[in-house]
């Protein structure tokens, strides 16, 4: 989705600011634990803070939503983006190994990729090949668990011969960005809250005038308001950790579409690929 149709609030703490002190307090405890307020109706949470709901819908009017329906979104978004170990594990089922949990995890990887091929926009990932073969630079930064996702896309597009640049440290990140300029791609993975290092390199390298892509899994992430546009896969888990299932997919769909976009270009790089694939010294030999 393009960076101005992300659902977003980006002025949600200003419009915060705004509001008198008292119905700062009331909202407060809602964006501060948003997991437990984003089943409830607008009548459960207001005797769950001991208000009226008239006021909660007055305080979700004020803070720009157009309806309690678009706020619960908006926390549901937040649930994920503070989503912790913790908060996983707990919504993962009862204690002990059961093979119920193993099916549970596949469940939810498959709940993820099929969100994902859902919402996916083939022609955006066409464009976006586009930007690939026109860039000067591809600089993909990232960090944490991330980082695995950085090199896979970038070892897979460097078969094409593209100039892509993984940046995984805070000190890489900030001496690559500094040098980005309008020609260049830059792609910023990360998820959840997001990581300093990240989403700061992506807003350096916005400033910088280069093309910013975020791969993300909620909008209310700071890459869906610093790039150009963002690139949603969710990463839920059953489990203490982040399942990587749908991002991994998303990059194979974006190698599907740079790969093909200059079919012949590839196919040319294939045949070279092919000989070494088949008779090269990495490969063991029975």
């Amino acid at each position: 989705m393009k960076r101005k149709e992300a659902p977003s609030n980006p002025h949600l703490a200003e419009r915060i600011d705004q509001l008198s002190i008292k119905r700062q307090e009331i909202i407060r405890p809602i964006l501060e634990h948003p997991r437990e307020f984003v089943l409830l109706s607008v009548r459960a949470m207001a005797t769950r803070l001991q208000t009226d709901p008239a006021t909660i819908v007055r305080i979700v009017r004020g803070l720009g939503f157009g309806s309690y329906r678009e706020f619960q979104r908006h926390l549901h978004e937040l649930s994920l983006a503070y989503a912790t170990s913790l908060d996983t594990m707990q919504s993962g089922g009862r204690e002990g190994s059961r093979p119920s949990h193993v099916r549970d995890s596949l469940e939810q990887d498959l709940k993820n990729l099929q969100g994902l091929k859902n919402s996916l926009d083939a022609q955006r990932l066409v464009a976006l090949a586009k930007r690939f073969y026109a860039a000067r630079r591809i600089v993909l930064l990232a960090g944490d668990l991330a980082v695995h996702l950085a090199h896979y896309l970038e070892y897979q597009t460097s078969l094409l011969g593209l100039p892509v640049f993984a940046a995984t440290s805070a000190g890489r990140i900030v001496h690559l960005v500094r040098s980005v300029n309008k020609q260049d791609l830059v792609i910023a993975i990360s998820f959840r809250r997001g990581l300093r290092q990240t989403i700061e390199g992506a807003q350096q390298a916005r400033v910088r005038g280069a093309y910013c892509v975020g791969i993300s899994d909620t909008y209310v992430s700071p890459l869906a308001r610093e790039c150009d546009e963002v690139f949603l896969a969710s990463i839920q888990s059953t489990s203490f950790g982040a399942s990587y299932a749908a991002p991994i997919a998303l990059l194979n769909a974006i190698l599907a579409a740079v790969g093909q976009y200059r079919r012949a270009q590839t196919l040319a790089l294939a045949k070279e690929l092919a000989e070494e694939q088949r008779k090269g010294f990495r490969w063991y030999m029975s």
